[in-house]
């Protein structure tokens, strides 16, 4: 039985504005109906997989397990990173956790947010890669180029194959174009797909060899972390002693016992706008168009409207790609599209919200957003799960209505509860001690209006909360 470790963090640049750091790009349906986090837990379910342990952070906790439970997966363990320190430690952390109960875990490391179409050739490749594990060896799966690609790490093997695990000569960082156009015609090199494969415990030796002052650090996080409803906090003292470093470059790149094993079934990491046009359906002209959007004489074109009530329209257009959502619109040449940080890194620069921030906010109970702000005024959609609470609180700064449009609330103001249902509402005075709960098998939906002083969301005072979150977490 193999244990899949779904790395789950991320800074959702490359695909903004649909990816930001609030809500990167793992937990949304870019390519299909489900979240590309979805695709990933479904590909390592089944008879030879145990549950997954996610690694993650505590913002995205409540996300990856709602994700989770909507495709019907529940997870082994969710570890929560206290501060993000790249793909050694948070391996390592997985290593050392799975441990404690196995000490023969396999290990399937895979990231959370890349497209595999055919799911059982990458079952059959992680069993062939099975063999060189049980002889102690690391293995990682490298991806037969398509093209001289400059954008990913390159594997170079110590001969050509097709199908076994053949050991690695080298690992080649990102080539510039001449180089990519050489290694694709050499035959022997393979894009670094970043997925590995190996016994817990040999990547603990490994680390003891290559890297080990990463060792007690991590080994205090999970000695002095605690559990938190269903997830597993990391100790954060410990945990901030350890280096921000990824897997490749603090053990494998050093390595001596690793293998390779070729996947030529389809891959990509999703990189960029062109990649999810090179993935996505496209018409005889190259158009790939989602949502509302409408494209006339144009080729080699993205077209994409997340918001119902914005039309995206391009005429003649050839290798653009045009993003809309409701508070920022990207439109790009197709070669660009590693410039699509660069943009990020601009909008930060100037103090633009959209930079970081999804319209939609994302809470354990549900979601919300900003349908319009003005001065002393702020005008949200909320939608609250069936079952689901808010947290007991009160505000400094502001007074809030809610209009319930659709379900029935259970609102507590003070000392007193009511239901309120459809086209009914209810005024929350500054100061008062209040909670929004759906007591019904149905989403509920209401409009809250604010009125105040100050509109932010840092401006909560909360008494109790079922999600066990602290007073500096919003929402």
């Amino acid at each position: 039985m193999i244990y899949p470790v779904i790395l789950c963090g991320g800074s959702g640049t490359r695909l903004w504005p649909l990816s930001r750091k609030s809500y990167p790009k793992q937990f949304v349906p870019l390519v299909g109906d489900q979240t590309l986090f979805q695709a990933s837990a479904l590909r390592m379910k089944g008879p030879d997989f145990n549950r997954p342990l996610v690694v993650t952070n505590s913002d995205f906790r409540f996300i990856v397990t709602e994700q989770l439970a909507a495709v019907g997966i529940d997870p082994g363990a969710i570890l929560i990173e206290p501060t993000g320190r790249d793909t050694a430690p948070a391996v390592l952390a997985a290593a050392l956790y799975l441990m404690k109960t196995d000490p023969e875990a396999v290990m399937l490391v895979a990231p959370s947010d890349h497209v595999v179409p055919d799911t059982d050739a990458f079952r059959d490749a992680v069993k062939t890669g099975l063999t060189a594990v049980e002889a102690g060896q690391l293995v990682t799966f490298g991806i037969a180029p398509t093209h001289p690609e400059t954008g990913y790490g390159y594997l170079e093997l110590s001969r050509s194959t097709d199908r076994e695990a053949v050991a690695l000569k080298q690992f080649v960082e990102k080539p510039n174009a001449a180089k990519a156009e050489a290694m694709l015609a050499a035959g022997n090199f393979l894009w670094n797909a970043g997925i590995f494969l190996f016994r817990a415990k040999d990547i603990l030796a490994a680390f003891e060899a290559h890297s080990p002052e990463l060792i007690a650090p991590v080994q205090g996080a999970i000695a002095t972390g605690q559990p938190d409803l269903g997830f597993f906090r990391l100790g954060p003292a410990d945990w901030a002693k350890a280096t921000d470093i990824s897997i490749d470059f603090a053990v494998m790149e050093k390595a001596t016992n690793l293998s390779v094993v070729p996947f030529n079934a389809g891959w990509s990491d999703l990189g960029g706008w062109d990649a999810v046009w090179r993935e996505s359906d496209k018409d005889d002209t190259g158009v790939m168009t989602s949502g509302e959007a409408t494209a006339i004489d144009c080729t080699n074109t993205l077209l994409r409207s997340e918001n119902d009530n914005l039309e995206v329209v391009g005429i003649g257009l050839t290798n653009i790609m045009a993003v809309a959502m409701n508070d920022a619109v990207l439109v790009a040449d197709m070669s660009r599209a590693q410039d699509v940080k660069k943009a990020v890194d601009a909008l930060k620069a100037k103090g633009a919200k959209q930079a970081t921030h999804f319209p939609k906010d994302h809470r354990p109970w549900g979601w919300f957003e900003s349908l319009v702000m003005g001065d002393r005024f702020q005008v949200k959609r909320i939608h609250v799960h069936p079952g689901a609470a808010l947290s007991l609180q009160s505000h400094h700064h502001r007074a809030e209505h809610w209009i319930v449009v659709s379900g029935t609330a259970k609102v507590t103001i003070d000392d007193r509860v009511q239901l309120v249902t459809e086209n009914q509402s209810v005024y929350i005075p500054l100061g008062a001690v209040h909670r929004m709960e759906n007591p019904g098998k149905v989403p509920m939906v209401l409009i809250e209006v604010q009125t105040g002083s100050y509109l932010g969301e840092d401006d909560i005072v909360r008494y109790e909360d079922v999600y066990s979150r602290g007073q500096g977490e919003r929402g």
